[in-house]
């Protein structure tokens, strides 16, 4: 379904993505994983084009581009891929002038040209499904860092993208608001969403992912079933990346 062929991202001088290729299946969640600074959150923004590779090629069902160095695509094959996802940012992007209905609507509306009263009827139907549906009229600021996400979720759900992209979704919150975004990123997995998400919590990812992918200084150093890589790493540096973090969290990893 997704499907990234040889990939590189330069910014100037600096290499942050050296030559990916990734596959991601229809109904599966892959995590992006890796230390701060490893890559992982600029290729999880290659794959909707809000950042443009500077060679390879990402195909996205039926949509596919090639990107080389000087050359960028044009606004119609940018749209393709991008029509086809949804994405989670870490510092949520709500709009404050609009309530929590207002936020999940607003793409409906604007991009899909819905009447108000079917936007207004799919926008709960969504608010419902993250936990939300008691805080419809809520203004961002009055809701908790765990309530904003699970508004931005719901928003990223609205046009029916194919696959959820999710950068560092946790990663702003303390533990217990985490654990709300974790329950509901849980419950879409288990609903068969395909979603990339890029994340240093590793108990987000054991729980949440089928595959795993370990990124450093933007090379893939292991990839593989998320169990196998988070239990039983088979390079030594994904191994000491999981014990490290694993302590930190609590203890995943303990005994790698």
């Amino acid at each position: 379904m997704i499907e990234l062929s040889h990939i590189f991202k330069n910014f100037g001088d600096l290499q942050v993505i050296d030559d990916v290729s990734l596959k991601v299946s229809e109904g599966s969640v892959t995590a992006l994983v890796g230390p701060s600074g490893g890559g992982k959150s600029t290729l999880l923004r290659c794959i909707n084009l809000l950042e443009i590779p500077t060679s390879g090629t990402i195909r996205l069902g039926d949509a596919a581009t090639e990107f080389s160095p000087g050359k960028k695509p044009g606004w119609d094959a940018i749209q393709k891929i991008r029509r086809q996802t949804g994405m989670v940012f870490q510092n949520f992007q709500l709009f404050p002038h609009r309530t929590a209905l207002e936020n999940v609507m607003e793409g409906l509306v604007t991009v899909l040209k819905w009447p108000r009263d079917k936007a207004e009827s799919r926008a709960r139907e969504l608010l419902t499904k993250v936990g939300m549906a008691h805080k419809v009229d809520a203004w961002p600021a009055t809701l908790s860092g765990g309530q904003q996400q699970r508004v931005a979720i719901a928003r990223a759900l609205a046009l029916s993208p194919r696959v959820l992209l999710c950068d560092e979704p946790t990663s702003a919150l303390d533990p217990e608001l985490a654990t709300e975004v974790v329950e509901v990123l849980s419950k879409l997995a288990s609903e068969g969403t395909t979603m990339v998400i890029a994340t240093h919590d590793l108990r987000l990812a054991s729980r949440v992912a089928d595959h795993a992918v370990f990124l450093e200084a933007g090379k893939v150093v292991e990839q593989g079933p998320a169990d196998r890589v988070f239990g039983a790493p088979q390079h030594d540096r994904t191994r000491r990346f999981v014990s490290s973090i694993g302590a930190a969290q609590g203890g995943y990893g303990e005994g790698i």
